[in-house]
């Protein structure tokens, strides 16, 4: 079964700042509330190639897994695929105009689960959906504070 999850938000900043910080794996603990730490495998800043290290919790687990950057377009699209990790995973966010200063920006987490990650992956669906929601409504309250 895949794991397909979209979820997405208007932020009331510059598609160029709203990118600019989502881009920068080293933001990613102040947004993503499961994430509790990351480590650059390579020099930053964020490229085609880049590696990350992360470390989350996700339904009571503690997940370690590395990120590659795959497909990176200044302001428009970022792509990242586990390279290691227990559930093969794809995360993609784009961000787009929504008016004259706001951005729409969609994430998306796509993955095969695989062991025990495949008899929860219902459950991990709805968990990641909620999870995102949250994540992307911290984004937005970090971004517009600034």
């Amino acid at each position: 079964m895949t794991v397909d999850v979209v979820t997405d938000i208007t932020i009331e900043r510059p598609v160029d700042v709203v990118s600019g910080y989502a881009t920068d794996p080293s933001n990613a603990p102040e947004w993503y509330a499961n994430i509790e730490s990351v480590e650059w495998e390579t020099a930053p800043p964020a490229q085609i190639g880049s590696k990350v290290a992360f470390v989350a919790r996700f339904l009571g687990r503690r997940l370690s897994y590395t990120y590659e950057f795959v497909e990176l377009v200044a302001s428009r699209r970022l792509v990242m695929r586990t390279v290691q990790g227990p559930f093969p995973m794809e995360t993609t966010y784009t961000w787009e105009p929504a008016g004259e200063h706001a951005t729409r920006m969609t994430l998306r987490n796509c993955g095969e689960p695989a062991g025990f990650s495949k008899l929860v992956a219902p459950i991990m669906a709805i968990a990641m959906r909620r999870a995102n929601r949250k994540d992307l409504a911290a984004l937005r309250r970090i971004l517009e504070r600034s």
